[in-house]
């Protein structure tokens, strides 16, 4: 699922995720719990206001943005660590 993401720069310059939108809904962020980056992509485990937990892969080259995982935590038999 694609997103509009809005970041800012970190420490070193690179781009941090703040807040997004699915549709018309802005889900804002509370923690980067882990971040994986290569050249090509990086990827993002954050923690939403909503006590979600979100995996944000950005691409780079094409400057888009995608959700590629989610959890509500409304469940604790699938919960996703938040380590």
């Amino acid at each position: 699922m694609h997103v509009r993401v809005q970041c800012e720069a970190g420490d070193r310059g690179e781009v941090i995720p703040r807040y997004f939108f699915i549709g018309r809904r802005r889900i804002d962020l509370v923690d980067v719990i882990d971040r994986w980056m290569s050249p090509e992509d990086h990827y993002f485990k954050l923690r939403a206001v909503d006590d979600g937990i979100y995996i944000l892969h950005h691409q780079v080259r094409r400057d888009t943005w995608e959700i590629t995982l989610f959890d509500s935590g409304r469940c604790e038999q699938t919960r996703l660590s938040s380590t």
